[in-house]
This record gives structure tokens, C-alpha cells and sequence, in this order.
């Protein structure tokens, strides 16, 4: 787990991943914490959390690598999500960050991915973390900007964007 002045990231675990998909009832009693009405956040759709579950699930994958759950400490609530995109490769990782509406603009995302990268940056095998959006979400650019991120150009996809921090020299 991944703690912050505000939140805990606790990494998805076969079980909580398992108990998103039942519902936000059984999510809630696995994390211990209040789920929002409006569960989940953008993008996190039941095609990603099944993906999330069989990587999970998969020999050899680390869950410290994958998707963690964002909860505000007080009141104990989950409010986001947010993560790595799997393990380390050639120097890289991945973050990604989702938060539901009503507890955006508060620099939620930006504590959690703030905390990713540090954690990430502190592992050997990580020299540069990256991160993509779409260009035309602006609170998105605006946490990598405040995280420190550089942007870099084309993602991986069309229409995407990536920027990168790399580690301090």
C-alpha cells in the first residue's frame, strides 16, 4: 500500500477486482470504505476490470504493478482509481489515473500519481515513467504538468499523447 498526506493506494488484489464486479456493495466491505453513487470513474468499464483480472491472476505479474484503489482516508471513501499499466520494461512504466466526478478537482489524481512516480522512480529498474491522455483533457495534461511530466508527442494510439518524467540525474 501507498500512502499519502490524503490517500491510500491499496493494490487491486484478485479479490477487491472480484468484488468490483459484483457490485459497489461488495466492493465497499472488501475495501472498507464508502463506494460513491457514482461508481466507477470514467474508463473504468467491466472490459477493464476483467482485464485487470486476468493480469492479476496471471503467474509471474505483480500486483504492485497494476491498479490501484484510491481511497480518501477521511472520510474512508473511494474515490478513484489509479496505477501502473503492468511492470517496468526496458527502463519504462506506465501510470494511469481515474477519479469520479464529484471528487475531481481536488488534487486527488494529482497525490496519487505524485505518489506512483515516487514510488516508481525509487525502484532500480525505473529510470522514466510515462503517461498518455487525450489532448483535449485539459485536467488530465494539468496533473502530469503538476507531477512534473514533460511532453513528448504521439502515444501509442491515434489521437493520444504522451509525456514522460524521467529520473533525476
Amino acid at each position: 500500500m501507498i500512502a499519502t498526506d490524503r490517500l491510500l493506494l491499496i493494490p487491486a488484489t484478485d479479490a477487491t477486482v472480484a468484488a468490483s464486479l459484483e457490485g459497489s456493495d461488495k466492493l465497499a466491505h472488501a475495501l472498507e470504505a464508502t463506494v460513491p453513487a457514482t461508481w466507477p470513474p470514467d474508463l473504468l468499464d467491466r472490459a477493464a476490470l476483467e482485464w485487470t483480472l486476468n493480469w492479476l491472476r496471471t503467474p509471474g505479474n505483480d500486483p504492485l504493478w497494476s491498479m490501484h484503489w484510491v481511497v480518501l482516508q477521511q472520510p474512508r471513501t473511494l474515490v478513484g482509481i489509479a496505477g501502473y499499466k503492468g511492470a517496468p520494461l526496458d527502463g519504462t512504466v506506465e501510470v494511469g489515473y481515474g477519479v469520479v466526478t464529484e471528487y475531481q478537482r481536488r488534487g486527488i489524481a494529482t497525490e496519487a500519481t505524485q505518489a506512483l512516480v515516487r514510488n516508481a522512480l525509487c525502484t532500480p529498474e525505473v529510470i522514466r515513467v510515462i503517461a498518455e491522455t487525450l489532448p483535449g483533457l485539459a485536467p488530465s495534461i494539468g496533473v502530469l504538468e503538476k507531477c512534473g511530466f514533460t511532453f513528448l508527442g504521439e502515444g501509442s494510439e491515434e489521437g493520444v499523447i504522451r509525456f514522460e518524467k524521467r529520473q533525476a540525474p
